[in-house]
């Protein structure tokens, strides 16, 4: 019986790889940058007011990820917004695996043609240790979530996080895995 893998987990094998290590002159596969994991958050800013919206972006987060997220609480109290100590205020889920590959492939190749005048996404989010972070504005892009059962658009973040060690390495390794940057 055939095992399923991710198509791109089997591109990152056959293609990545080599181009990579030609690239960068390595000397052997252990030296090749990969993904190690996705980390995608969603704050909802007016979850002070509205509990629900807190269970409705869980419910959204779980559907495009695949995987259960959880709710993440407020450390400290801040009067002037409301906000009381371990009152929820949003979700996140960190993604690694084949998961994490079939999140990737999805984004790619779905969600991202599906954002209004896209041109790429920004090649300056990257922190200084080879990994990058980027927004997305609206929740309704991925396929999975019903346009005509969301009460508020929602945006998230989602962080690569690479074994890179440098900006360049992750760059590339991004853009080898089909991230459409900017020209």
């Amino acid at each position: 019986m055939m095992k399923y893998v991710p198509r791109l987990k089997e591109k990152y094998r056959a293609a990545v790889v080599p181009a990579l290590m030609e690239q960068f002159n390595y000397s052997t596969i252990m030296q090749v940058p990969r993904l190690e994991k996705i980390c995608i958050n969603q704050g909802i800013g007016d979850a002070t007011g509205d509990k629900k919206l807190v269970e409705l972006a869980a419910n959204d987060l779980t559907i495009i990820s695949g995987q259960k997220c959880v709710t993440t609480r407020a450390k400290t109290s801040v009067s002037n917004f409301k906000l009381r100590e371990g009152m929820p205020i949003g979700v996140r889920v960190t993604l690694r695996g084949d998961r994490m590959y079939d999140f990737l492939d999805r984004l790619i190749s779905i969600a991202l043609p599906r954002v209004r005048d896209f041109r790429g996404v920004n090649d300056k989010s990257f922190d200084g240790r080879g990994n990058y972070s980027m927004g997305i504005t609206e929740q309704i892009i991925f396929p999975e979530i019903d346009i005509d059962k969301v009460n508020k658009i929602m945006g998230m973040d989602i962080t690569f996080v690479t074994t890179a060690s440098t900006d360049k390495e992750a760059y590339a390794l991004l853009k080898e895995m089909g991230i459409p940057f900017k020209k």
